[in-house]
């Protein structure tokens, strides 16, 4: 109903238009602008609406949560079904074991392989999201969604759910439905006065931000050869002039009233989110409109202005439990918490049931609450598990008879050798700020760590390996640990030095 009221209001535009007697480009204008006008008013509406349900769930959030676990069984479908009607939690947690991710698939599938994982969230968390974030980031920036302010330039949107209305009535100036990167950058570059951009993911817009750089000079001679009379050739001028100053505030040279960059969090992209902040996106803010996995969105972003990404997690479905975790190690502490059950400065793993699944899936990952709204928890994305390696302590691909030892893959521009001095480095480092790891070297039960070099554009490709495995997240981030020789075997290919 929500969806269909704001479709109806979009429409009154182009019923005016019709009788109103003014020239083309006047009423293109004119459109615009009322389009953008209906389009907000619905939109705020909406979103207060989402504000005081939110409230509501949350001043309850016990009760929020049985609800939210009676809608997950009630849809549930396989041999647990039987737990259908059952909203005691104690019941729901002895029939159901905790599994992890790779399990619960291999579960779910009957030993047959998956698809890979939908980047498409669906239901009513998702559009909440979605309203929230644009109403909280309007708020924190007025401007930035102005008509003609925001550009996306990945295939991918950071925005849960999609929108009915067209979105150039929201500053979206990207042709609409374009999937080629290239096309969407170029839309982009030839809009000076964007106020945000937007990506799917960090790691995909560090893609954008290193394509722009590889192919500058023929991204700048397509700007040129635009339309005829416009003031294209000199916008290919500053395109030129912004490349040859360098990569540290790219963004700001090409885009001087640009105010904030848009991407959707899935936890893991902090390496992506540091590489733009100090590099090409260096004095601008990151905003994610949500914290999001394969099985929904887990958590609303009401506080752009926040220097990091803060989550609250409402009661709501998919299924929320919280894993306490020993802090030294990181280990399974104690059984499962609800929301209301949290502790301030406290760490968890993640824990997710659907009606799809019916699976208590945990994530992997590590979450910290820094704060409470009503009784649920805010959090901040604190690591994946999983993401540390010891090759004394695990079963590991054989090293051929070589002494186990790290294997470390590097991208760096403008090099394709490295020396030897340079590869010992790592080693050395590792000597310094770990003893076990120095102690280890010095008995000769673990070699020294070797150091590839690996040509552009080969850490692209591992991703999109990464998102036809099964069990891949979403999305794919950069993993620091490779555990499957396929994938290792992908980034050897590559290897130049």
């Amino acid at each position: 109903m929500l969806l269909l009221l704001l479709s109806l209001l979009l429409l009154l535009p182009l019923a005016v238009l019709l009788w109103r007697p003014r020239s083309w480009d006047a009423r293109q204008s004119w459109l615009v602008r009322l389009q953008h006008r209906v389009a907000w008013g619905a939109l705020r509406w909406a979103a207060a609406w989402q504000q005081k349900r939110l409230a509501q769930s949350t001043l309850h959030v016990g009760q929020s949560q049985q609800q939210a676990l009676r809608r997950c069984l009630h849809g549930a479908q396989g041999p647990r079904c039987t737990l259908r009607g059952s909203t005691d939690i104690s019941t729901f947690r002895n029939h159901l074991p905790l599994t992890k991710a790779s399990q619960a698939q291999e579960e779910e599938s009957g030993g047959q392989p998956l698809p890979p994982t939908s980047n498409r969230y669906h239901g009513e968390g998702s559009l909440q999201a979605t309203l929230l974030g644009l109403a909280a980031l309007n708020k924190a920036y007025p401007e930035v969604l102005a008509p003609g302010g925001t550009a996306r330039v990945t295939a991918s949107s950071p925005w849960p759910y999609p929108l009915p209305w067209p979105w150039h009535a929201l500053g979206q100036v990207s042709p609409t439905g374009a999937k080629d990167p290239r096309v969407l950058l170029l839309e982009a570059l030839r809009s000076p006065g964007l106020q945000a951009l937007e990506a799917g993911t960090a790691t995909e817009l560090l893609d954008v931000f290193l394509d722009l750089e590889a192919h500058g000079e023929e991204l700048a001679e397509a700007i040129a050869a635009g339309n005829p009379g416009a003031p294209l050739p000199r916008r290919a001028a500053e395109l030129r002039e912004a490349l040859e100053q360098g990569t540290r505030g790219l963004a700001l040279r090409l885009w001087p009233k640009l105010q904030v960059v848009v991407t959707l969090d899935a936890g893991g992209q902090a390496e992506a989110v540091a590489a733009l902040g100090a590099l090409w996106c260096q004095g601008l803010t990151f905003f994610s409109p949500a914290y999001a996995a394969s099985g929904g969105v887990l958590g609303l972003s009401l506080w752009p202005e926040q220097p990091h990404g803060l989550y609250l997690l409402p009661p709501g479905a998919p299924f929320i439990e919280l894993l306490p975790l020993k802090e030294e190690t990181r280990e399974e502490a104690t059984p499962t918490v609800l929301l209301a059950e949290a502790q301030k400065g406290k760490e968890y793993e993640l824990v997710l049931t659907n009606h799809a699944s019916l699976t208590r899936c945990r994530l992997g990952d590590v979450v910290q609450v820094v704060g409470i709204y009503n009784q649920c928890p805010v959090v901040k994305f604190i690591c994946r598990l999983g993401q540390t390696l010891s090759v004394r302590g695990e079963d590991t691909d054989s090293s051929e008879g070589s002494a186990p030892h790290y294997e470390v893959f590097v991208a760096l521009k403008g090099l394709r050798n490295l020396s030897e001095e340079n590869r010992d480095k790592l080693d050395h480092c590792l000597q310094e700020t770990s003893t076990r790891y120095k102690y280890l070297r010095f008995r000769g039960s673990m070699g020294p760590a070797q150091v590839h070099l690996v040509g552009q554009g080969a850490f692209r490709e591992l991703r999109a390996a990464l998102a036809a495995c099964p069990s891949a997240p979403f999305p794919p981030e950069m993993p620091r640990v490779l555990r499957h020789r396929p994938l290792a075997q992908c980034l050897q290919r590559r290897v130049v030095s």
